[in-house]
C-alpha cells in the first residue's frame, strides 16, 4: 500500500484535467489497486466498525470524464452512506501538489435538495464535525498525531468542502511514508472511530447541520413516488418509525397545549378531523394552531397543501407552534420523546416565498 501511495504522490504532481496517460495510471492506482489491497482486510474492517461484512464498501474515484485535482479511495457503510454525496467515511485524500495523503474520517460534502445535489454550506459542514468530535474523543485521544485540519492544496470548491468536512485525520508525508503494517493499523483505527460514528447516528435522529429527517422524509418520498431512480442515492441515515413520529407528535401537541392554556386559552385537540392540530378558545376569541414537532433546530417543517390553503383562509386568527430540539429516546419500546423548544408564530402569514415545492402534480393530457 506505501508503494500505491507513493506513486499517487508522484502522480498528482503532473495533474491534469485532461485524460492523459498519466491520468490514467492514476485512474487505475484509485479505482482499482487501492480497493483491492482494501478488500484484503475486509473481514477485520467489518469488525473494526461493527457492521456486516456484506455492508463493507470500497470505492475509488478520480474524475469522470475530466480528471479531478484531488484524487480518493474511501471505505464507508453501503447501507449508510450509499455514496461519497452523503453520510460518514474513512477517506484517502491525495493532496493537489502531491506533498501529502490524508487517512480522513469525512462526511458527504452535498445535499440532496429534491432536484440534485449541492454543496452543503460551511456552517452546516462545522454543526456536523462539532457533533462527531466528542463521539469519537475518547477513542481518538489516544492519538497525539491526529489533526483536525487538513490541507489540499486545491483550486477547486470539491477540495475545499472535504478540508471543511473532515473530523479527524493522520498526515502522511510524501518522503515519509510508513510501511504497510502501519498503514493497516492506522486504517482499523480510523475504521473503529467511523464504527463509533454509525453507532452514534443510529441512536439519534437529528445531528446539527442535517437535513431535518422530515425533510428527508419528504423529499425521498417525492422522488420514490415519482420513480426516480436517484431516490436511490439520496438517502442518508435512517428515517423515523410511525412509532418515532407518534412520540414526536403527542411531545409537540403537548408542550404546546400546556404553553396556550398558560396563557388563558381553553384547548382543543382536534387534529384527527381537521386538518390543523388545536382549536383555542378564550371568551369571544378564536385561535386555529397548526402543531409542528421536530428533532432538529426547526428552520424547516413540511407542510401539505391542505395545512398551507387552510391556514390562509383563517388568518389572521391562527397561529404554528413548532416544537423543535425534541429528544428522541429510540432505546424504548415505544419510543418516547422529552424536552423540546417551542416558539409560536401569531398571525400566522404564509408567504410564497417561505415555501419549497417538493413535487408536483401534472395533467398530462391524455
Amino acid at each position: 500500500m506505501d508503494e500505491l501511495l507513493s506513486e499517487v504522490l508522484d502522480l498528482q504532481r503532473v495533474w491534469q484535467a485532461q485524460n492523459t496517460d498519466p491520468m490514467k495510471r492514476r485512474g487505475v492506482v484509485i479505482r482499482t489497486e487501492m480497493p483491492n489491497w482494501l478488500r484484503e482486510h475486509r473481514d477485520a474492517l467489518a469488525v473494526a466498525m461493527n457492521v456486516p461484512i456484506n455492508d463493507v464498501g470500497i470505492e475509488g474515484r478520480d474524475g469522470t470524464g475530466l480528471k479531478t485535482e484531488v484524487a480518493w479511495t474511501r471505505l464507508y457503510s453501503q447501507s449508510r452512506s450509499a455514496s461519497a454525496t452523503t453520510g460518514w467515511y474513512i477517506v484517502y485524500l491525495f493532496s493537489a501538489s502531491g506533498e501529502q495523503v490524508y487517512l480522513s474520517l469525512n462526511q458527504g460534502t452535498t445535499q440532496w435538495t429534491g432536484g440534485d445535489f449541492k454543496p452543503r454550506k460551511p456552517a452546516e459542514l462545522q454543526s456536523r464535525v462539532d457533533w462527531a468530535r466528542p463521539v469519537i474523543s475518547h477513542q481518538a485521544g489516544k492519538r497525539p498525531d491526529l489533526l483536525t485540519n487538513i490541507h489540499l492544496d486545491g483550486r477547486t470548491s470539491l477540495g475545499k468542502g472535504y478540508e471543511q468536512g473532515n473530523v479527524i485525520a493522520i498526515e502522511y508525508q510524501r518522503h515519509a511514508l510508513p510501511g504497510p503494517d502501519v498503514l493497516r493499523e492506522d486504517l482499523l483505527f480510523m475504521a473503529t472511530l467511523l464504527g463509533q460514528l454509525y453507532k452514534a447516528s443510529d441512536a439519534t435522529p437529528y445531528i446539527p447541520g442535517d437535513v431535518p429527517v422530515e425533510i428527508r422524509e419528504a423529499t425521498q418520498s417525492a422522488a420514490t413516488t415519482a420513480n426516480r431512480r436517484s431516490a436511490r442515492r439520496a438517502g442518508q441515515g435512517f428515517l423515523l418509525t410511525a412509532a418515532e413520529r407518534n412520540a414526536i407528535e403527542k411531545r409537540s401537541v403537548l408542550l404546546a397545549t400546556e404553553h396556550f392554556e398558560a396563557q388563558g386559552w381553553s384547548v382543543k385537540d382536534v387534529g384527527a378531523t381537521k386538518s390543523y392540530d388545536l382549536l383555542l378558545s378564550r371568551g369571544d376569541e378564536r385561535l386555529h394552531v397548526e402543531v409542528k414537532g421536530t428533532t432538529s433546530e426547526g428552520t424547516q417543517v413540511i407542510l401539505t397543501r391542505a395545512e398551507v390553503e387552510r391556514q390562509r383562509e383563517l388568518a389572521p386568527h391562527n397561529a404554528l407552534a413548532v416544537v423543535h430540539s425534541i429528544q428522541l429516546d429510540r432505546t424504548t419500546q415505544p419510543p418516547t420523546a422529552s424536552g423540546g423548544t417551542l416558539h409560536c408564530t401569531s398571525p400566522w402569514v404564509i408567504e410564497d416565498d417561505s415555501l419549497t415545492v417538493i413535487s408536483y402534480i401534472h395533467q398530462t393530457g391524455l
